[in-house]
Order: C-alpha cells, then structure tokens, then sequence
C-alpha cells in the first residue's frame, strides 16, 4: 500500500511524494575497507543529496567488530548524505521520545540496493532530554594512528563534526523542523 507522506522543501514548498518501501542494505565499513556493521531498511526517498530509510522495530543490526547480533528495539528514520562527511537517525521510543544519533563518516554511496558508508569513530548525539555530545573522541585518536588515516581524512571528520554542531545550534536540515518526523513515525 503507497503510503502519502508530506515533505516540506525549500522557501515553504509543500511536496507530495510516494513511499517507496524499497528494501536496501545498509553497510558500514572502518577506515579503509573493514566491515564493520550493516542492517536492512526500506527507502522512502532519495535525491542528489541524499538517502533516507525507514528502520522497523525488531530488525537484526550484524556488529562484525563485536562478533554479535542485536535486535533493534525501535523505529528509526536515517539520513545517509552523499556529499557531507556525516549520517542523521532519529529513533522513536515507545513513549514518543526520540534520541538524534549522527556519525562522522565519510559521504555515503548507493549501489545496486546498497548504502555503503566508512564510520570515521566521531558521534554526535542527544538522549531524551540531554545537550547534544560528541562521543568517541578517543576512538577516532586511537584509530588514527591504528589505521593510518590520512591527514586529509582526519580534516575532513573535523570539519563534517563542526559542520554538524553548526547545523544543529542553528536548526539547519535536517534538524530545521522541515521534515515532520512524526509523520514518518508513523509508517515505521
């Protein structure tokens, strides 16, 4: 069943689109190459700019660095960017709190059903009613020297996490209110 959804765009456009439900695995790699994590999702809408999927309550998330499966307890909305050096999830509790999750990362890339990522160790993230905080700071030190990154690549996760902080304190997409993710949790 297509489900209509709204989306506000641009200087107060409103925009129809068709949920797509189109089933795509979600893979995550540490620098350069190691698998590190995936799960499945379904696309609702991509662009030049980005992807975003719908992930169901209860779906398998295969962690290859820990050896173990989980069982995602809830819902979550993601954004994977293809020119920006980071990821968006928003995750809906059953109380009808979120928890804003992003990843520095390098910009995401979709092929033949797959959205791929390199997780560059950097999380910015805010709990139910907490300040948003930058997590994994000594990871990303850690794995520099570990994994040899590149100058440029430890610039760039520099300037995707001040980018990110900047976005937020002054509620630029997709923290600006212009996706109503309510309506989104509603198809999850």
């Amino acid at each position: 069943m297509a489900l209509l959804m709204s989306l506000q765009l641009g200087a107060n456009s409103l925009e129809q689109y068709t949920k797509l439900r189109k089933p795509v695995q979600i893979r995550a790699f540490k620098y350069p190459d190691r698998l590190h994590y995936e799960w499945e999702a379904e696309l609702i809408e991509i662009n030049e700019q980005y992807a975003m999927v719908a992930c169901h309550a209860g779906r398998k998330f295969q962690h290859y660095t820990k050896q173990k499966q989980f069982i995602m307890p809830y819902p979550s909305i993601e954004i994977f960017f293809f020119d920006e050096w980071y990821t968006f999830s928003v995750s809906f509790r059953e109380n009808g709190e979120m928890m804003h999750y992003c990843n520095i990362a390098m910009p995401a890339k979709y092929e033949n059903n797959i959205l791929s990522f390199i997780d560059l160790d950097l999380d910015y993230l805010q709990e139910p009613h907490e300040a948003w905080k930058v997590v994994d700071e000594d990871e990303f030190i850690v794995n520099q020297e570990r994994f040899k990154y590149p100058e440029h690549l430890i610039h760039s996760a520099r300037l995707g996490l001040e980018k990110l902080q900047q976005m937020v304190a002054s509620n630029q997409f997709p923290f600006d209110g212009k996706i109503d993710l309510k309506k989104y949790e509603s198809v999850l």
